[in-house]
């Protein structure tokens, strides 16, 4: 078994389990680098005033991911313009980011390793699942329909579903108010700072796993429950004492 380090023992309360995306769920460095690389080469060509624009490489990207996408463009127009010209290319940076995410959505993922049999043990003892991501939501629906991944929840939540997103945990309680759930019986499931901060504000636990992003920084550091090695530990458990009170 991977690292596992657990804060918190006790999650026999737990009625539901919100789950984030990218990082947690599936790798999608790949289509973050292509898109990004994709919306530099464009940019080049339509402003060649500009002279050459270096690509980034993946772990520069990755590392300004988690934030949503206004965030994400915003890092990289920083990273290679002089401040007036990363302002003034924002909205059509952002245009050709866009058009070329939902190009790529999905060509250059993969689910990590025991994913769908996480969620899967979750469901199958009658939790309920939700996902809350800062993908907005024109890239999160393809995303989990390629992937299978969409049949296990019942709720998904868009970057762009409210004005707040992840560490916010504006989203995070709306999963509670649509569950009809006291926010202290669900466990949010993430990779990064921002799930780990969403869930703390919202009252809730807060398991980590240790292979996602976290814009580039250890995922021990950060205040959470516990760290366990993928989804599928996160979910024995819960059920394993979720099984010993639900009756049969």
């Amino acid at each position: 078994m991977g690292l596992e380090i657990l804060r918190r023992t006790d999650w026999s309360g737990i009625e539901a389990v919100i789950v984030d995306l990218d990082g947690t769920m599936v790798d999608t460095a790949g289509d973050f680098h292509a898109s990004v690389n994709a919306m530099l080469l464009a940019l080049a060509h339509l402003h060649p005033h500009l002279g050459p624009v270096a690509p980034m490489s993946t772990q520069e990207i990755v590392s300004f991911v988690g934030k949503g996408s206004e965030n994400l463009i915003r890092r990289v127009l920083d990273a290679r313009f002089a401040p007036l010209h990363a302002n003034g290319l924002f909205a059509e940076a952002y245009a050709l980011y866009d058009r070329e995410y939902v190009r790529i959505n999905g060509q250059f993922s993969a689910l990590y390793p025991n994913v769908c049999e996480g969620l899967a043990a979750l469901k199958a003892t009658g939790l309920r699942l939700a996902c809350v991501t800062n993908k907005p939501w024109n890239f999160t629906e393809p995303l989990l329909a390629k992937t299978g991944l969409a049949p296990f929840f019942e709720l998904v939540y868009g970057g762009d579903a409210f004005a707040l997103r992840k560490p916010d945990p504006f989203p995070l309680l709306k999963v509670a108010e649509a569950f009809r759930l006291d926010p202290a019986a669900v466990l949010a499931i993430g990779d990064s700072e921002n799930d780990a901060q969403a869930a703390r504000a919202a009252g809730m636990g807060v398991l980590l796993v240790p292979y996602g992003y976290n814009h580039g920084n250890p995922v021990q550091g950060v205040d959470a429950d516990g760290i366990v090695p993928d989804i599928a530990r996160a979910a024995a458990l819960v059920t394993a004492q979720r099984a010993q009170r639900v009756p049969r």
